[in-house]
């Protein structure tokens, strides 16, 4: 017997956040700052686990009867309670909305791409850049054709809101947009509400389905406030898909908790929509898993737990605005990252920048200057910014 089958793969080249975690690991310096991997982190540096989460925990370890399998859907009361989170309460009744359980928010986005694939294979998925970098590779691995479109002005350090909606203008019908709904990965920089209205009108008028990616609700300026462009947008378009994960704002990362929704223009349009997913979730993973689902729906289903929740969500929001606010006092080069919001800004910083950061002052921040502010805190914020203006400074001369 021959190793042929894997010796036609061309190896894949290496996961370059896979590769910052290994090398801030091995780092020795005690001073070092991790700046780079997506996760929030307290003052302390940690990744805390919800007293919430710990109390739901306790209490399914209590009562729970069973682990058997749940179905392709998996958890529907986990569903059904988080929709109203998502979609406020009026919405999130809809019959023309449905949802499943998936594994973390990037279940979701490959559910829906699969979905998107059987639906119609010859959609573009256009894409902002800068994204998240899994966006395009999730689409791609569905079949489908990611295309990139302006978001960014680098030089002001501000998403370009007319260049975007000029080269959504080149868009043909039947295509899909892909959106985040807040908190903006990597650049931090959202839209406003009279934004929102603007895209819900060239969907309308150009006949392209939105797709939105709402990953970290919650940590920008409030759980209603961070779905509102959401929100608006489905009271006006007929279809769009939404993503959700719960991975972020309950601290849930290694449970992967998502969920996909599709918003139709019809019931009968969701029950067939509903029976696609269903079909396409038990291909790709036949059922999710449901530890991370039960958690978030033991907490939504208690009225002290939910709130404890909320409260915990708030001091998350709360140090995050007061590191941007910190960063933001220091100088022009850090000015808009007040405006922004959730874990992430985008430094004018080139791959070497980065690299000099990383070897000369143990700052680990992702290639393309991508910088958790989760990573920070009052001991850490002048050495960090003091190295980013040195090495923009030098670069510039």
């Amino acid at each position: 017997m021959t190793d042929s089958l894997f010796n036609t793969l061309a190896p894949s080249p290496p996961d370059a956040l896979l590769a910052l975690i290994a090398a801030f690991r091995a780092d020795p310096r005690l001073d070092k700052i991790d700046v780079g991997i997506g996760v929030y982190r307290n003052s302390q540096g940690q990744t805390p686990v919800f007293s919430a989460v710990k109390a739901a925990e306790q209490q399914l370890a209590e009562t729970q009867t069973t682990k058997a399998y749940l179905g392709a859907e998996g958890d529907a009361v986990f569903t059904e309670l988080l929709a109203p989170i998502v979609f406020g309460m009026e919405h999130a009744s809809s019959d023309r909305l449905t949802g499943v359980q998936t594994p973390g928010g990037t279940g979701a986005l490959r559910l829906g791409a699969e979905l998107i694939a059987r639906a119609t294979p010859d959609a573009r998925v256009w894409i902002g850049t800068p994204t998240w970098p899994n966006h395009a590779p999730i689409f791609s691995a569905a079949g489908l054709l990611p295309t990139s479109h302006a978001y960014w002005d680098a030089s002001r350090g501000r998403k370009d809101f007319g260049r975007m909606m000029a080269a959504l203008e080149e868009v043909a019908a039947g295509d899909i947009l892909l959106l985040h709904g807040c908190c903006h990965n990597p650049t931090g920089s959202g839209f406003s509400l009279p934004e929102w209205q603007e895209i819900a009108k060239i969907c309308n008028s150009r006949k392209i389905t939105p797709f939105i990616d709402l990953a970290y609700q919650g940590l920008g300026d409030g759980l209603d406030e961070d779905a509102a462009g959401l929100r608006l947008l489905l009271s006006t378009v007929d279809e769009a898909l939404i993503a959700y994960s719960c991975d972020k704002n309950f601290g849930l990362y290694r449970e992967r908790v998502g969920a996909l929704w599709i918003q139709a223009g019809s019931s009968k349009a969701v029950s067939t929509g509903r029976s696609a997913m269903l079909a396409l979730a038990r291909a790709l993973w036949s059922m999710p898993p449901d530890h991370g689902a039960a958690i978030v729906r033991t907490i939504l289903e208690n009225g002290q737990l939910e709130r404890d929740w909320q409260r915990e969500l708030a001091g998350m929001r709360a140090r995050l605005g007061e590191v941007r606010a910190m960063l933001a006092a220091i100088g022009p080069v850090f000015a808009p990252i007040g405006e922004q919001r959730g874990l992430f800004a985008l430094l004018p910083l080139a791959a070497g920048d980065v690299a000099e950061l990383r070897e000369t002052y143990a700052i680990y921040l992702a290639p393309d200057g991508r910088a958790n502010l989760a990573g920070l805190g009052p001991d850490t914020i002048a050495r960090f910014a003091a190295a980013v203006l040195t090495r923009i400074a030098i670069s510039k001369a």
